[in-house]
């Protein structure tokens, strides 16, 4: 086993000398904060890029700023040789990898069951780009690396069952890879780099992205597949994927922390990789704490308050009780009278904080639901029900939806209908008539949700209320 190994991407791919290095990755952190928002605890997984830090770097910011508040003990980096020297899995023979902010000693604990290989035959930037970011971020976590290449689905499952059983709380994974590689460079110019490439390069990640949350490795390569995706870090994605829904049994919710290209870095897409931050994590990390949810309630009924007395639309903003009440999140604002339905209004995905959010959907379901008279014209009080929405799953099927639990989305064609999880338990229906009603409200007919080109997709919420 080779000691230390010193990275040769230092001096190369990033500065050789700490301070400069440390200014850089400062810089990552300072431009990541501008662009992203409030940071999520108790993530079990990420997908981070690894181009030269001075492109991607304020795309990895995202997960490693969300490492840093989260300080696991172990992360566990899925990476891969780009020169497709490796049959399966390795880990690195060697102890440790220098960078210039100093020695960073491997985990030989993780890896153990896995066979080792030469650093000089899998040595790649997507680990070792990692390391200083790493070293920033969690200086104090034990860093374990695995090599992934190409293996066949049962290979990999098996691969994934290991990594399950090794797993302990405190551990997360880190799957690095790139997205589109775009360009006759790359020999991949599917459409012309003109004006549209930014619109459809977009498209084109967001297909792999979406496959990704599934947490179905075979759909996501299956989308890779149909799309023609030059990602390149299939293999560990992959792994991934597969590893997280055996130690989360599938519950887990992907957000995208951040997302950009090198042709919007550069201004010039003849040449583009996309950089995709993506983060897996429980329900529990999307929820406000009662404070913060409690601000909103406030907000949403004093909107509610002065409509009523004044007639006037004026939205009151929710007052500054937490960092999550900046997130842009799916919302739904609900008002009810002595049992009734008054108006339901809300969207999938936020367009604004909630804290601008809510009070706003709170005017909306009063005055514009169509199925319903204003708000305006009922005397005495009207309770406020908030459900603030987990980021949507796309699942395989009914099977994969639990009453109770899960809202579900279904999408077919131009048609789309949304019924949020207590629907289910007010009116205690079984999945086979929640799903029925689904059908009914999104116009797509009796068991729509068994068309194979039907899209069906869960989420979770947390749901709040108080009466006014």
């Amino acid at each position: 086993m080779t000691a230390v190994h010193t990275s040769p991407y230092s001096g190369a791919w990033y500065p050789d000398g700490a301070e400069e290095l440390g200014g850089l990755l400062d810089s990552c952190w300072e431009r990541s904060a501008r662009r992203t928002e409030p940071l999520l605890d108790g993530g079990l997984g990420y997908i981070v890029p690894h181009a030269g830090p001075q492109y991607s770097g304020t795309v990895a910011a995202a997960v490693y700023r969300t490492l840093q508040k989260q300080q696991p003990e172990r992360v566990v980096v899925l990476a891969f040789p780009h020169r497709g020297r490796l049959r399966g899995v390795a880990a690195p023979d060697v102890q440790a990898v220098a960078t210039p902010l100093g020695e960073v000693r491997l985990d030989e604990e993780f890896p153990a069951a896995f066979p080792r290989a030469p650093e000089e035959r899998v040595c790649d930037h997507s680990f070792e780009i990692q390391l200083p970011f790493l070293q920033m971020a969690v200086p104090r976590a034990r860093i374990a690396v695995l090599y992934v290449d190409r293996m066949a689905a049962e290979e990999r499952r098996a691969v994934a069952e290991t990594l399950a059983a090794q797993y302990r709380p405190g551990t997360v994974f880190v799957a690095s890879s790139d997205f589109t590689h775009y360009g006759l460079s790359f020999g991949f110019q599917p459409f012309p780099p003109d004006q549209h490439a930014p619109r459809r390069l977009r498209e084109m990640d967001e297909e792999c992205t979406e496959a990704a949350g599934s947490l179905d490795a075979e759909r996501f390569l299956r989308a890779v597949a149909e799309t023609e995706s030059t990602i390149c870090g299939t293999g560990p994605i992959a792994l991934l994927l597969d590893t997280l829904r055996l130690v989360s049994d599938g519950e887990l919710y992907l957000s995208q922390l951040d997302y950009q290209t090198s042709g919007e870095i550069t201004g010039d897409y003849h040449h583009s990789v996309s950089y995709a931050a993506l983060g897996f994590h429980p329900k529990q990390a999307f929820d406000l704490s009662a404070t913060e949810f409690d601000a909103l309630l406030a907000s949403a009924a004093e909107t509610l308050r002065l409509l009523r007395e004044t007639g006037r639309r004026t939205p009151v903003r929710a007052a500054d009780a937490g960092p999550l009440l900046g997130a842009r999140r799916g919302a739904f604002v609900s008002l009810h009278h002595e049992g009734e339905l008054l108006g339901c209004v809300g969207n999938i995905r936020g367009r604004q904080p909630l804290a601008e959010q809510i009070p706003e959907l709170t005017l909306a379901a009063a005055l514009e639901d169509p199925r319903f008279r204003p708000a305006t014209e009922t005397k005495g009080a009207i309770d406020i029900e908030i459900s603030l929405l987990t980021p949507l799953r796309l699942v395989r099927g009914s099977e994969d939806v639990k009453v109770g639990r899960h809202g579900v989305v279904l999408g077919l064609g131009a048609h789309s209908g949304l019924l949020l999880p207590q629907v289910a338990t007010e009116r205690g229906w079984t999945a086979e008539e929640f799903l029925r009603a689904l059908t009914r409200k999104s116009l797509t007919g009796p068991h729509a949700w068994r068309d194979p080109k039907a899209r069906l997709y869960v989420f979770e919420a947390q749901v709040g209320s108080s009466g006014n």
